[in-house]
């Protein structure tokens, strides 16, 4: 009989971190298991604990523990691979079960708790082989079939345990794996509860973790178990057949091949955790917000989000999907990510693209041919409007006062008129201005613009209010033409149509996903609510406003995207460590400091109850004597950490660090220096993080803090973190009595820039300086 095999998500894991000739056994064993599952060569033999476990050889050391799940269709065996394993590591009380909260098929295996935490538990392991030698034996790592207390054991006081106070039928009801609720409960130290969970099931270790970590039984009840419970018929509660349908697993074939071997950290990128899968599958009558800290997975939602919303269009070959950002480099990550949750068809129906590139595309199409302006960034448009200042000799106003005036009060609500702005809002610019003033600034600006249309020049800002305003004409001809088919009902709209040029005309997207919300301007709201017809399933947005780093400051409601009553909040972090996010959430939410944070709407927003469901190493906070000692400790902590990932170190065994280390730079100046002695002194290879994404293909990634956004690393170094870089110095002395509220806006932004870079470590985080400290490390 032939067999159909699949790999539980902990059994892929575990592939990762094999060398790559186990992995070619596997796969060599996976093709002779699906043709004939009752080969002799396997030595197929069902575990003495679960009659459902079973053991096959996929060579003289390594086994694969396998789970008979039933018959298919087609009559071949169901077989489910739960763990790969050195021989020496297989246990006899290896076990599947079905969760009662998720109806999830549960692999647990004992083998990796501690001696002390089974001891107390009263609990012993046999192991399924028996060593072959008496030295393999003293080797193995085995915990021994028969544990004897010390002989001054009753001498030794007990430890209060972790979860005291917490009993078996709290932890079952919560959704703990039964056969792990005894252990649970003799824990009595951290280090102990690491080694639990590493081999749990992720529903226990989030529940475990969010216990040890102070929250309430009806906290985790809502917070972690009520999102992914499930009602389960009693007639299904053991059949692991039907489970097999509500959980995880990959089929076994040659793309699965070819992804394994690229390593664990592409596959986490993209991990969606259970309590994040139902914000992605449900249908919502209009537009939609995910709010969230750092690694709460915000854009991994919204990539699932995408897949679900490709799956769900009829056959074509459109792109009724837009996924966009606000940066290039982020869109590069975006696609490759979403290439990897996608079949290539499906992918060719999603539009990605970041914001800029999108309006430009809009501006593109309604210009003539040779007709379009050339755009410039912010710093080449400052430096314009300085020439401006200097030749009408203006000395009260300061060019970047007025560059932002223009960019957030006129740009942003689309004024054209002097009156317009004399009437205009100026919620949150800080320094006020009285009608004179407006007048002379809308002066001034008036010169500013004429000057970049003589030069045949526009900034990035006034492409997006351009694009907007056309794509808001597109919108209002399609209404219009909507109106007149519901007045006239259609009996003349072909010729019509055909004299209009109208029949042809839609909105240019069905669904549109945003991810790093927080930071677009109005115009790019503005031209997205365009894009696509409100209704259904319109917009689906992710961002928090603790990481903005661009002084976009805006109201969804006010440009036309209503998300009242549609919102959800994510508060566990599946990629930050607990030990990397205490140290960050200091930075934005000081206890010396009243700091407020916007909710992209007319509310207030924070990171009450966020936390980490991940232990890790406490941060390196490393004073240095100078900017040449900060290089060469750099060095060495970077040779230490490619050891660490090429030879099995903490974070796993990852053979190439490629995309896995970066180097996060404070000041601008000082990337090229970085960049330069880690090439030539340290000959460690190196590749910039730029704008338009990685440039090169060193090992190590090094750029700006901005350049970080939004991306991922499972180790991370922050350098030149000192007072006078963050906050910038001449930021503060140029506020400082002029502008106090401007002041305030400028450290919030600084503040969050920090928070962005520290959160983007995943492991291991290192922040060093030279001189002073930044004033908002917590040191």
């Amino acid at each position: 009989m032939t067999a159909r095999l699949s790999l539980y998500e902990k059994a892929e894991q575990e592939l990762y971190k094999l060398d790559r000739s186990v992995k070619g056994k596997f796969y060599d064993f996976s093709h002779r298991f699906r043709q004939n599952p009752d080969h002799p060569g396997l030595d197929l033999i069902p575990l003495k604990g679960d009659g459902r476990v079973y053991r096959a050889k996929i060579d003289q050391s390594y086994r694969a523990l396998l789970a008979k799940i039933g018959i298919d269709g087609a009559g071949r065996e169901k077989w489910l691979v739960v763990a790969v394993r050195h021989r020496k590591h297989v246990y006899e009380e290896l076990s599947v079960a079905i969760n009662r909260i998720t109806g999830e098929i549960e692999f647990v295996d004992l083998s990796v708790v501690g001696q002390s935490v089974l001891q107390r538990a009263g609990m012993t392991l046999t192991p399924a082989e028996q060593p072959e030698a008496a030295d393999e034996r003293e080797t193995s790592g085995a915990v021994p079939a028969t544990i004897e207390p010390p002989d001054d054991a009753a001498h030794v006081p007990e430890a209060e345990p972790l979860l005291a106070g917490l009993t078996a039928e709290d932890l079952r009801d919560l959704g703990v794996a039964e056969q792990l609720i005894a252990l649970a409960l003799a824990v009595t130290e951290s280090t102990e509860l690491d080694a639990l969970v590493s081999g749990a099931p992720l529903l226990t270790k989030d529940i475990l973790y969010g216990l040890a970590a102070g929250l309430s039984i009806e906290d985790v009840r809502k917070e972690i178990t009520a999102p992914v419970d499930v009602e389960l018929d009693e007639s299904v509660r053991h059949d692991l057949d039907a489970a097999l349908a509500r959980t995880t697993v990959t089929t076994i074939d040659d793309a699965l091949k070819d992804i394994i071997e690229e390593g664990d950290f592409r596959a986490w990128k993209v991990f969606l955790h259970p309590a994040q899968a139902k914000l992605v599958d449900r249908r919502y009558s209009g537009s939609f917000r995910v709010s969230g800290g750092p690694g709460t997975g915000k854009t991994i939602v919204a990539l699932h989000r995408v897949k679900h919303l490709a799956e769900q269009l009829p056959p074509g070959h459109s792109k009724p999907i837009l996924l966009t950002t606000f940066t290039k480099n982020l869109t590069t990550d975006l696609r490759a990510r979403l290439a990897s949750l996608l079949e290539p068809e499906l992918l060719a129906r999603v539009d990605i693209t970041h914001i800029d590139q999108l309006a430009a595309r809009v501006l593109n199409e309604n210009t003539l041919a040779g007709a379009g302006k050339q755009r410039i960034y912010d710093n080449v448009a400052l430096n314009t409007l300085r020439q401006v200042l200097l030749e009408l000799d203006e000395k009260r106003w300061d060019a970047e006062f007025l560059y932002e005036e223009w960019e957030q009060v006129i740009l942003g609500q689309s004024l054209g008129t002097r009156k317009a702005y004399f009437d205009a809002r100026r919620a949150g610019r800080g320094r006020s201005v009285s009608r004179p003033d407006r007048a002379q600034i809308w002066k001034i600006l008036e010169q500013f613009t004429t000057r970049l249309d003589k030069e045949g020049r526009e900034t990035w800002g006034q492409a997006a209010e351009r694009a907007a305003r056309f794509e808001m004409q597109r919108a209002a001809k399609i209404e219009q033409r909507q109106e007149y088919k519901d007045e006239i009902g259609g009996k003349d709209l072909i010729h019509r149509d055909d004299s209009s040029g109208m029949y042809y005309l839609g909105h240019r997207y069905k669904h549109v996903v945003v991810d790093e919300a927080q930071d677009l301007r109005p115009a790019h709201w503005k031209m997205l609510r365009a894009m696509v017809a409100q209704g259904e399933d319109d917009m689906f947005i992710a961002g928090d406003t603790h990481q903005r780093i661009y002084d976009q400051q805006v109201t969804l409601g006010t440009v036309g995207v209503n998300i009242r009553g549609r919102a959800a909040r994510l508060t566990l972090s599946y990629r930050t460590t607990r030990e990397i996010l205490n140290r960050a959430m200091e930075v934005v939410n000081p206890k010396s400091v009243q700091i407020t944070f916007d909710d992209l709407d007319d509310g207030t927003d924070n990171l009450d109850g966020y936390r980490s469901v991940l232990r890790g190493p406490a941060p390196e906070l490393v004073r240095c004597e100078s900017w040449d000692d900060e290089l060469a400790q750099l060095a060495a902590t970077l040779r230490s950490w490619r050891r660490d990932l090429a030879t099995g170190g903490a974070g796993g065994k990852v053979r190439d660090p490629r995309g896995n280390i970066a180097v996060c730079v404070a000041d601008r100046e000082a990337v090229n220096q970085v960049m330069y002695y880690l090439a030539t002194e340290a000959e460690l290879t190196v590749a910039e993080l730029t704008k338009e994404g990685v440039k090169g293909d060193g090992d190590i990634h090094v750029g700006t803090m901005h350049r970080f956004k939004g991306l991922e690393y499972q180790r991370l170094a922050i350098v030149g973190a000192r007072d006078g870089v963050i906050p910038r110095a001449s930021v503060v002395q140029r506020y400082r009595d002029t502008d106090p509220r401007r002041l305030a806006r400028e450290q919030l932004k600084a503040r969050s820039l920090l928070f962005v870079a520290a959160t983007r470590a995943r492991d291991t985080l290192r922040i060093s300086w030279y001189g002073k400290p930044s004033p908002y490390l917590p040191v």
